[in-house]
């Protein structure tokens, strides 16, 4: 007989054994001539060595599994054990598909311009990708950064905003700086809780893994190994952008977003944004993207509201 312990920090153990084991006992069902006995992340086994081998595979297969699609239902794990191989071909032949999200919700590009965009971003290390609201550049974006992540062609995501209100004082708000600031930065976590487990995302935060801050944090930082998004650029003042953008370090990926037509900058400001097109054009290595109306997969009197101030503003 051979006893092995398992550490197990892959996935969440109540996710892998799931609620009063019921995963664990359709696993321990499949493999009756060892024995396991689980203590939260540790997994004991005794056995043979053989079978000890056997379970080990299988159970390295449904830790993958759930790292590539994000779910592990009891149905999923029996399809597993009864496989001969893990054959997960069938269900990852998605179009277009980023990665998926929560409970196994796939996050793919939509439109022709967002399909563009993703397409760009595997090519260059630093994209900018322009829209109007609800036109999906911040998502994809994000979900573009949370797959570097798992495929650990990255070691962190670091996601910003400038701190400028829409026409709202929010700095009187009670509370510490995290309190203060969160309300600038509450779109960038709604997209993260679509596509990261509210336990794993909140571990993430804690390790530094994932960080949200306003871009006032950004300097004196170089952002090696990180996959790094500034949201609302239109928002940036000209040395604000030039600082974000010299922070890039090794193994870096790049990509900043905004809407030219919604800069909440004081009129006497000119947007950094606009200018930095100007400035970087041409420059091997950097991509500018261009969404539009068409691109809007919000409810469908966005697209509409969009049209009409375009058209009120001409």
């Amino acid at each position: 007989m051979t006893e092995k312990i398992l550490h197990i920090e892959a996935i969440d153990p109540l996710e892998l054994f799931g609620v009063n084991n019921s995963k664990l006992k359709l696993i321990k069902k499949a493999f009756p001539k060892i024995q396991l006995i689980s203590r939260g992340h540790e997994l004991k086994i005794i056995g043979d060595e053989q079978h000890i081998i056997q379970f080990e595979e299988k159970l390295n297969n449904i830790i993958a599994f759930f790292d590539r699609f994000n779910r592990l239902t009891k149905d999923d794990i029996e399809q597993l054990l009864n496989a001969k191989k893990t054959d997960t071909k069938s269900q990852e032949n998605i179009d277009d598909l980023i990665l998926f999200g929560n409970n196994g919700k796939p996050i793919k590009a939509l439109t022709k311009n967002q399909k563009h965009f993703v397409n760009q971003s595997y090519k260059n290390d630093l994209v900018f990708a322009l829209g109007p609201a609800g036109s999906g550049k911040t998502y994809t974006a994000i979900a573009l950064a949370v797959r570097a992540l798992r495929n650990r062609e990255v070691k962190r995501i670091i996601l910003s905003r400038p701190a400028v209100e829409a026409g709202e004082r929010l700095g009187f708000l009670p509370g510490d700086l995290k309190e203060k600031i969160d309300p600038y930065l509450q779109p960038l976590y709604d997209a993260l809780h679509d596509m990261i487990p509210k336990k794993k995302l909140e571990s993430y935060i804690e390790e530094g893994i994932v960080q949200i801050a306003p871009l006032a944090f950004m300097r004196g930082r170089t952002l090696d190994d990180a996959y790094v998004i500034l949201d609302e650029a239109q928002n940036t003042t000209l040395l604000q952008m030039k600082m974000f953008l010299t922070r890039m370090g090794m193994n870096a990926k790049f990509i900043v977003t905004g809407d030219v037509t919604q800069v909440d900058l004081p009129k006497v400001q000119d947007s950094g944004l606009v200018q930095s097109l100007r400035i970087l054009e041409n420059i091997n290595g950097i991509s500018v993207v261009e969404l539009d109306e068409t691109d809007i997969v919000r409810h469908r009197l966005v697209k509409a509201i969009v049209l009409a101030y375009e058209k009120h503003t001409h």
